[in-house]
């Protein structure tokens, strides 16, 4: 070994031991004939001390390196002298009196500081030199951190009889929601494999295998449009288990999410057991099926208080199938008009016309009915008192409190407010970011009707089972059939979801049958699954959990590219090995691929 400790593990058990380290040169000073170098390795860094008067040859070593240079120091380790320590480092307490210095490699100058802040360098630049980012002590923070969580969820599962079990990365391409990625073969020219999407089809075979209890630190790609939170090529724990219904799947999962919480955080969990919701009930209380429960302010509903009321706007989007619902702005009766206008502008992106508001500046008279110096409102006008009253009731209000309504259709209205919630909640300080809050959402719709294609949609994927309940309903009413699905949200984010699976195939048949596929594309697609049930299938079901996501929310970073060694780009591209990149002729030719020319805009 080039060093026989790291930079991080010195302290003063080590005074008076010769060491030698080895890492890069995170800082150097140079006071003349002392020369101080902050050196730097994943583990941590240690001040390294050079004196000209006691060693002549290291500090004229030490003269020439630069930051970021790969040097070997070998010395004594000794105390800082009195006021010379620093509390921020783990070593802080000593120094390295360096005898040797040996510039091991040098390096150029890098495009930005390694131990400047990552947040002052632009993201392109950050991902096109990927090997000197992953260097900031941050970046590496984040890579161990996500290996602790891995390496806990392995041993989890291990411990509890699962078998990890590796599946194929080259598979067939079947629809599963997204588009495949597509790799053509050389040996059997115009066929094709994909790259999964999840081992979903695979880990269902493993059950009909008799495996029972699987899970696997799974490579999925999806060749859909990306996001912070989304990535072509991502990491799930895939996990499937037979003879279990719901809540045994969920029960393991809570298990292992607050142990998992409890060694590698120390943020507090809000609530267990995690709370559980309902699709409904969720969409009804936050707009949205993946809650953020750090903070209160749910939804709530006025539009029967108002259905028969003078303002115009409330009647005519309640007699249009439409809903007046709100949130509360807590403290917000005295925001400005210009700050309200940026709440109205903020929900205009989501599809609303606009923002009604109440401040509640005072108290209810004896008779429950508001006084106008009580409110301040640009519709109290427009309102009954009655009909002030019932809102402000509804909505919980306290005075000082701002009253925030959007009237229009369903979906625009639980976009709009569920984007507002969470704005009042970073605007008002409501969210603590020493909060792990977990929760379920469950019974989700099968299925959805897609109006463009003209038919009935799997909402999750046509492997989820519906409700045993729900069963005699899915020809007759397919659109009132609940899923025995759930989904594992925690702070606002899903985190994974999962069901309980189809494991006959006639139910399967019925299913694709509603979803409008035909016996043959079936059997093309998924008859290998069909006929494995066939063969005494048990009941299973299972999950998948996005490592990804998950290490991200503990790392508190705002993508998920920030703990992904070698991620890509929104758009889709490695900069730092420039890919996607064109193929050679030779190459296409081999596999049997001639290229379109490209389509050229007129004009």
């Amino acid at each position: 070994m080039l060093k026989t400790h790291t930079c991080g593990e010195l302290t003063l058990d080590h005074v008076g031991q010769q060491v030698t380290l080895a890492g890069w040169v995170n800082r150097r000073r140079d006071h003349g004939g002392l020369i101080f170098i902050d050196l730097r390795d994943r583990f941590g860094i240690t001040q390294v001390t050079v004196d000209s008067e006691s060693a002549a040859a290291a500090h004229q070593a030490a003269s020439q390196v630069r930051n970021e240079y790969v040097i070997q120091v070998t010395g004594v380790v000794r105390q800082r002298p009195p006021g010379f320590e620093n509390p921020n480092l783990a070593t802080g307490a000593i120094e390295l009196m360096a005898d040797q210095v040996t510039i091991l490699n040098p390096s150029k100058t890098p495009p930005f500081y390694i131990s400047g802040n990552a947040d002052d360098v632009d993201e392109t630049l950050r991902l096109k030199y990927r090997y000197l980012d992953l260097r900031r002590p941050r970046m590496t923070q984040n890579l161990v951190l996500r290996h602790r969580m891995v390496r806990f969820i392995r041993e989890f599962f291990s411990q509890r009889d699962f078998l990890e079990v590796e599946t194929p990365i080259l598979l067939k391409s079947t629809p599963e929601g997204a588009r495949d990625f597509i790799v053509p073969s050389r040996l059997h020219p115009h066929e094709f494999y994909a790259l999964p999407q999840s081992p979903q089809q695979l880990k269902q075979l493993l059950m009909v295998a008799g495996i029972e209890r699987y899970f696997q630190i799974a490579r999925c790609f999806r060749d859909e449009d990306l996001r912070a939170d989304r990535q072509p090529e991502f990491t799930q724990l895939d996990l499937e288990m037979s003879f279990v219904d719901a809540a045994d799947v969920r029960q393991l999962i809570e298990e292992m999410l607050i142990a998992l919480a409890r060694e590698v955080s120390d943020k507090r969990i809000l609530q267990v057991p995690f709370p559980v919701l309902s699709y409904a009930e969720a969409m009804d209380k936050y707009g949205i099926d993946r809650p953020d429960l750090r903070f209160g302010q749910p939804l709530f509903d006025v539009s029967e208080l108002v259905r028969q009321s003078q303002f115009g706007v409330f009647q005519n989007a309640v007699k249009a199938g439409g809903q007046v619902k709100g949130v509360v702005y807590p403290g917000g009766a005295g925001l400005s008009r210009r700050e309200i206008d940026e709440l109205t502008d903020f929900v205009k992106q989501y599809g609303a016309k606009g923002l009604a508001w109440i401040g509640v500046t005072g108290q209810p008279g004896d008779n429950g009915i508001y006084p106008a110096e009580a409110l301040r409102s640009q519709i109290a006008k427009f309102l009954s008192p009655e009909e002030l009253g019932g809102i402000v009731q509804a909505s919980g209000a306290q005075p000082g409190d701002l009253i925030l309504l959007v009237a229009d259709q369903p979906k625009v209205v639980a976009q709009s407010l569920s984007n507002l919630r969470l704005e009042i909640g970073r605007r008002a300080n409501l969210i603590p970011r020493d909060v792990l809050a977990f929760c379920w959402v469950t019974d989700f719709p099968l299925l959805e009707y897609d109006e463009e294609l003209g038919r009935w949609q799997a909402v999750h994927h046509p492997f989820t089972s519906a409700r045993d309940e729900d069963w005699e309903k899915l020809e007759s009413d397919p659109g009132s059939v609940l899923a025995k699905a759930y989904d594992v949200i925690l702070n606002g984010w899903e985190i994974g979801g999962g069901s309980i699976r189809i494991h006959r195939s006639d139910l399967q048949d019925r299913l694709f049958a509603v979803l409008g596929l035909e016996k043959e594309e079936v059997a093309a697609q998924f008859g290998h699954l069909l006929e494995a049930f066939q063969y005494g299938a048990p009941p299973h079901g299972g999950i998948a959990l996005g490592i990804d996501r998950l290490v991200a929310i503990f790392a508190e970073a705002s993508s998920i590219r920030d703990v992904i060694a070698f991620p890509k780009t929104a758009a889709g591209t490695d900069l730092m090995v420039n890919a996607p990149s064109p193929v050679s002729e030779e190459q296409l030719a081999e596999l049997h691929i001639m290229l379109r020319p490209e389509k050229v805009k007129a004009g």
